[in-house]
């Protein structure tokens, strides 16, 4: 049945409940690291125990108060990168050293010494214009490129290391009474136990070695404009904190988070970028426990230094001050030396991998709902959006289709016959997800648990029990993904043998894998469990939802042989997510607020590597109202990851659900985006796939703080509407030599800067950039395989030259040939001087298809021309058929059967 009659839920309703999670002030080791205040550092540099290496370059620092040594590692790495590392000399036992995030060690350049005294030492890199600058007293550094500092290092002396202690005999008998709720306050000594254990609530965090902390804060020069560090429910520009109020990274799963929050959420990468006009840097601080960011940015002023008229005025720089905070772990940190944007993206990535190309079909759209009810419920909705003429690619089951929450089952009263209803979605070219959540029901009789618990591959509590927690099944236990083996084991339960009824269509969603604990500290593990090499969960806990990505997509790629690429979706992630699949924002509400705010929280994403992602269309808490429902179909088309999803206790949402203009509304953004995925997957290829829009205008400093639209690609400006009732939006149309195009009309928009732009229901403002070529499909299947053999259509936009380029990235769409035989196509588009080319724009490419350009549209023709002619290479020259429109400007040549994948031109005169 069709209704109107949802209704928004207020953001009120059902508020965040603070109490569960911490604030700044009652973390331990943040109190701690507070009471060093800004001024001349602790530590010193003893210059003469410098080593040189070919690798690298060590030396020994010390804190004058405590004696501790620490050992300075400092990297030149291939690509303009350098990296720090601060460890102990001599620790009691290893520290945790963040593993399997970096693909692989890194190449090391030799560093040379230039300049060595008793207070200052001076290195020499490969580049002849950058060196670094070390101080010994105190103890700090210096990057400097063309004769400017870029970035300094304990500037305001906050260097922290907490080393590493014994626990004395009389401590850990009345600890270990505490943890057994056993001591009696008179014998407690809070002075000396206040180190060795913390307490939130009702939990006791003891701490096997006692505190182990670490800090460094970095000065970042000329920099006022600071990015990343996701996840937070925030701003794109990255705000000046405050005591109590500092970015924090520590997953964790918070129901409908809180707006403009620092508080961690689902997921942590610890990278920051840091843009100005002239260049773009990195910091990346490779830590996986819990870690507070600390961000001080002093604006930019002129100030004019003396009386005297005829001397200039001296330009006072911006400078941001970033503290990093981490609760145990080295100080291992990378700076990414750019100088542009995608120089810094290109070192991320040759450090944590690349976005790993999805298959095609998951960019198409998902319909998911907690919980679609039974096999004749997915045959219904399954059935809707052929009824409505509206193309989708994959339906998803949340938890209850389960065997009473036992993952890798099947409810047999609701999902009788699991083959059968895969059987008919693949007979539509469509797929199946299924949620693969990290907690294991405790229960004798299911296999999964008894093998995991038979071969001791769950998390141990403090006392090496298996932990145990509250999570959907109930009573659970906690597969401990650090573990290799564990790992190996885990893939294979995707195996057709053990994962009974699944199929080669079935792909996997990873939920509540922060981990999620009901009634836990802060709704996650305790930070004295101990996972695989008796490392405390407080090392690792950033990474656990990271290994269980890793661990399901391993088991889809053995499953197929090693001849598919996987589709995983994570709620929970670090850096290096990105090669293991996609991330979605999780648990928002059905309110505008969360639309707008989920276009910063994406592009975020994007810029730490994480291009495939994208949030909830409609809001997962809550009803929307068909206006929000609408323009959050709009915008989500026009992102990474699409899909609609929606809590249990929502009512029905299904496009069609919310009267005949708006499924017609929804129907042509979704057909839209389906007509785009060609432009879409080479932007995958080429990435990041959606950017800021300083990214593409880096000189231009009224872009650097704009989030409420974004470029695809380098071609198209996408502006979602994210207020009700909108009926003019303000676009910022950047670059004084840019011409822009609407990319629905065609028309050209006239003017710069800021334009009010007109704007219905039925569509959001979408502007082709000119001197860019899109390509699209001409018409539009149920699903993406219908698709394959569907012609091209390209919109060529021309610039104030009357140029344009763009490409065409092309394979088979769902295996790996395009790596391991080159089986693949990527074309060059080029417009130059009335000639319009198809080059192949990478020889390694082997791939062959039959689909052909059908159709160019060319705006911005400012003649009609006389004739045209295609060029097929060795072949004969042919007549095109063509129409132009001299009040738009708009030349369309017709039929023209063109082979995408040899070379051809058309030259029109």
């Amino acid at each position: 049945m069709e209704s109107n009659t949802q209704e928004e839920i207020s953001v009120e309703d059902e508020a965040v409940d603070k109490s569960s999670f911490k604030t700044c002030n009652q973390i331990a080791f943040y109190r701690r690291q507070k009471h060093l205040c800004p001024g001349k550092s602790l530590y010193r540099a003893l210059l003469d125990t410098v080593e040189l290496s070919d690798s690298s370059v060590k030396f020994q620092i010390i804190n004058e108060e405590c004696k501790v040594p620490l050992l300075v590692e400092i990297y030149e790495i291939e690509g303009s990168i350098f990296r720090l590392k601060v460890n102990e000399v001599a620790p009691l036992k290893p520290r945790y050293q963040v593993p399997d995030v970096l693909i692989k060690e890194p190449v090391s350049l030799r560093l040379t010494i230039s300049q060595k005294d008793a207070g200052k030492l001076v290195l020499s890199c490969s580049s002849e214009d950058q060196q670094l600058h070390i101080t010994a007293n105190p103890f700090q550094m210096q990057l400097v490129s063309k004769s400017e500092i870029v970035l300094s290092m304990n500037t305001n002396g906050l260097l922290y290391f907490e080393h590493l202690q014994h626990l004395p005999q009389i401590r850990e008998s009345t600890l270990q009474k505490r943890a057994d709720g056993s001591a009696d306050s008179s014998e407690e000594n809070q002075e000396d136990l206040g180190l060795w254990e913390e307490k939130f609530g009702s939990f006791l965090d003891i701490k096997a070695s006692g505190p182990s902390s670490v800090g460094l804060d970095f000065s970042l020069h000329g920099y006022e404009h600071v990015y990343g560090i996701p996840q937070h429910a925030e701003t794109l520009l990255l705000k000046n904190t405050s005591d109590n109020d500092v970015y924090r990274l520590y997953n964790l799963d918070v129901f409908g988070y809180k707006i403009h929050s620092k508080m961690g959420i689902y997921g942590s990468v610890p990278l920051l970028l840091a843009h100005k006009p002239d260049r773009t840097i990195g910091v990346f601080w490779l830590n996986s426990s819990e870690t507070l960011v600390e961000i001080a940015t002093k604006a930019a002023a002129e100030a004019d230094l003396s009386r005297t008229p005829e001397l200039p005025k001296q330009r006072v720089l911006p400078q941001t001050d970033v503290r990093w905070m981490s609760e145990g772990g080295i100080i291992d940190t990378f700076i990414l030396m750019g100088p542009r944007s995608f120089d810094t993206f290109k070192q991320y990535a040759e450090l944590t991998g690349t976005q790993s190309l999805p298959p095609l079909f998951s960019l198409g759209y998902h319909q998911c709902r907690w919980n679609y009810e039974d096999e004749n419920d997915v045959k219904e909705v399954d059935a809707g959006f052929d009824k409505y003429s509206i193309p989708y690619d994959v339906i998803w089951l949340d938890i209850e289709h389960t065997d009473g929450k036992r993952y890798f089952t099947w409810d047999k009263k609701k999902f009788c016959s699991p083959v059968r209803m895969q059987k008919a979605l693949m007979k539509k070219k469509r797929k199946l997800v299924v949620i693969v959540d990290p907690h294991i029901k405790v229960d004798p009789q299911y296999a999964i648990y008894t093998q995991a618990e038979g071969k001791g591959y769950f998390v141990k509590d403090r006392t090496g029990k298996d932990f145990k927690g509250l999570c959907w099944p109930g009573l659970s236990s906690y597969l401990d993904f650090t573990n290799p083996s564990v790992r190996e084991w885990y893939a294979d339960q995707f195996a057709f043998k053990n994962y009974k009824d699944s199929s080669e269509i079935l792909f996997v969603w990873n939920d509540m894998n922060e981990p999620s604990v009901f009634r836990g500290v802060e709704l996650t593990m305790q930070k004295d469990a101990v996972h695989h090499g008796s490392w405390e969960h407080r090392e690792v806990h950033n990474l656990y939802g990271f290994y269980q990505q890793m661990a399901s997509a391993e088991g889809l790629i053995r499953r197929s042989g090693e001849l598919e690429r996987p589709f995983v979706l994570t709620r929970s992630f670090f850096a290096g997510s990105q090669k293991y699949g996609a991330v979605w924002t999780g648990d928002n509400r059905a309110d505008w607020s969360y639309l707008k705010i989920s276009i910063p929280m994406l592009l975020t994403l994007s810029m730490v590597g994480i291009s495939f992602c994208g949030a909830d269309v409609g809001g997962f808490i809550g009803n929307p109202s068909p206006e929000l429902l609408v323009r959050w179909y709009q915008a989500g088309a026009l992102q990474p990851f699409f899909r609609g999803h929606a809590n249990m206790q929502t009512k029905r949402r299904e496009p069609w659900l919310f009267g005949k203009e708006n499924t017609q509304i929804i129907r042509e953004a979704i057909k839209e985006r389906y007509s785009l995925l060609p432009k879409l997957y080479t932007v995958f290829y080429l990435l990041p796939f959606h950017r800021p829009v300083w990214v593409e205008f880096p000189k231009e400093l009224n872009t650097f703080g704009i989030e409420d639209e974004y470029m695809l690609g380098n071609a198209l400006l996408v502006y979602p509407v994210t207020e009700p009732k909108a009926t003019t939006v303000d676009v910022f149309l950047p670059g004084s030599q840019e011409i822009w195009y609407d990319f629905r009309r065609f028309r050209r928009l006239e003017g710069q800067g800021t334009l009010k732009i007109p704007v219905t229901l039925n569509s959001i403002p979408v502007i082709q950039r000119g001197g860019t070529i899109i390509p699209l499909k001409t018409s539009v299947g149920k699903s993406t395989e219908w698709m394959t053999d569907v012609p091209y259509e390209l919109h060529v936009a021309l610039d104030y030259k009357e140029t344009a380029t763009g490409e065409l990235y092309l394979d088979d769409g769902h295996s790996f040939q395009y790596l391991h035989k080159k089986q693949f196509l990527l074309r060059k588009f080029t417009f130059q001087e009335c000639v319009f080319s198809s080059r192949c724009a990478d020889e390694k490419g082997q791939f062959h298809t039959r689909c052909v350009v059908e159709q160019v549209l060319i705006l911005g023709m400012k003649r009609q021309p006389s004739s045209v002619m295609a060029r097929i290479h060795d072949g004969k020259d042919k007549a095109v058929v063509f129409t132009y429109d001299a009040k738009s400007s708009v030349l369309t040549l017709k039929k023209l059967s063109l082979n995408i994948s040899i070379d051809w031109e058309i030259e029109i005169k």
